[in-house]
């Protein structure tokens, strides 16, 4: 009973605190015109490796390459990422030919160890950004926040600077409120940073949480959209310069059996243009396979920077704007896991492509999906 009446006052607060409503979204959107798709056959093999978990790609446009994330927690190979072409005729996708894959490299040069038999020196990578200047990568991990009688794990997320084979470079330094906590502060377990992205000339980088932190109030339900924040980082000094708050729409539908696990969160963003981003919202319900995703626009720019904010609960902010660019259900087609997007090559039109891509979490019951879709600006 005591934990139920906490609930309804949490949620309670949740909604007398949070009174600020989104500033409007930018009056000019683009639009996104579904392609075509393609998919990978499930446990394809490629260089004694199994295609699965694509959690975030990346273009980079003056080799034609694609890099692609792969959330293996050196479970089934070691964590590791690929490298891609993709093959565009006639604004479709003809092709993803694999290149290579390397494994992802810790600060001793060593290969991450198996989540479930180490699980606190592994790693739990979610994105990946080439940098095209300085020629290296950088990519998520989000860490973990397991109390259990039979595993503690207490792993902090982690934003770190490789080059393009994988070795280890550096880290960026992550705010207090990303460090992983016993008690309920702090980021939730697989929730923490997912997405990323540069800004066009690679000053700034922006990440996402996936859901928010305990601090800042509750999971998304049915009825109410929980809020997160959006990390701005320096990329010449590699540190946090500002957050900002975001909330999430409420989770898209109700699972099956009621109370079984439902979710929704930021699985990807991709920078637009000033102030601007592309956020990924992907809700997942038990009982229904296909996910429920939607593309906005995101403004930043009259939001709160909330980087000294305790939480989004407490402190009177503007949250940034958001503005539906697609709802994927639209398309008729079944909608995977989707984590990952990019900007591909410039369409025969001239119109810039955009490349989604799902993760299957290595299940024959799910898919790995290259979305492509041209935008009309």
């Amino acid at each position: 009973m005591r934990n139920s009446i906490f609930a309804l006052l949490s949620s309670f607060l949740f909604l007398a605190c949070a009174t600020n409503k989104p500033s409007l979204a930018a009056e000019k959107a683009p639009q996104l015109r579904f392609l075509n798709q393609i998919e990978i056959p499930f446990n394809t093999s490629f260089q004694n490796t199994t295609i699965g978990g694509l959690s975030g790609i990346d273009y980079d446009a003056k080799n034609d390459l694609y890099y692609l994330a792969c959330d293996d927690r050196s479970i089934y190979q070691e964590a590791r990422f690929y490298t891609a072409s993709i093959a565009i005729q006639n604004n479709a996708i003809s092709e993803v030919a694999f290149k290579n894959t390397y494994r992802l490299q810790n600060e001793q040069g060593e290969s991450f160890a198996n989540w479930e038999t180490t699980p606190n020196l592994s790693t739990d990578p979610e994105d990946l950004r080439y940098n095209a200047k300085t020629k290296s990568l950088l990519w998520t991990s989000e860490g973990a926040r397991v109390l259990s009688s039979g595993k503690k794990v207490l792993q902090n997320p982690a934003l770190t600077i490789m080059d393009t084979k994988g070795t280890y470079v550096t880290e960026m330094k992550l705010p207090e409120n990303l460090q992983v906590q016993e008690i309920e502060k702090g980021p939730r377990n697989n929730g923490t940073l997912e997405g990323l992205t540069f800004d066009f000339d690679y000053k700034n980088c922006f990440a996402n949480l996936e859901e928010p932190l305990f601090e800042d109030g509750p999971q998304s339900n049915l009825n109410t959209g929980g809020l997160i924040r959006l990390y701005q980082f320096d990329t010449q000094k590699n540190q946090n310069i500002a957050q900002f708050g975001y909330r999430l729409e409420p989770i898209a539908k109700a699972p099956s059996p009621a109370g079984a696990f439902a979710v929704n969160g930021i699985s990807a963003i991709q920078y637009y243009g000033i102030n601007q981003l592309l956020v990924v919202e992907r809700s997942y319900s038990t009982g229904t396979q296909a996910c429920t995703v939607k593309i906005f626009l995101c403004d930043l720019k009259n939001a709160t920077d909330v980087k000294n904010s305790t939480s989004l609960l407490v402190n009177s902010i503007q949250l940034a704007s958001k503005k539906l660019i697609l709802n994927l259900d639209e398309l008729g087609i079944f909608i995977d896991n989707i984590e990952g997007i990019t900007f591909g090559p410039r369409l025969e039109n001239g119109n810039r492509s955009l490349v989604l891509v799902s993760d299957n979490n290595f299940s024959e019951k799910q898919k790995t999906q290259f979305l492509l879709f041209e935008v009309i600006e």
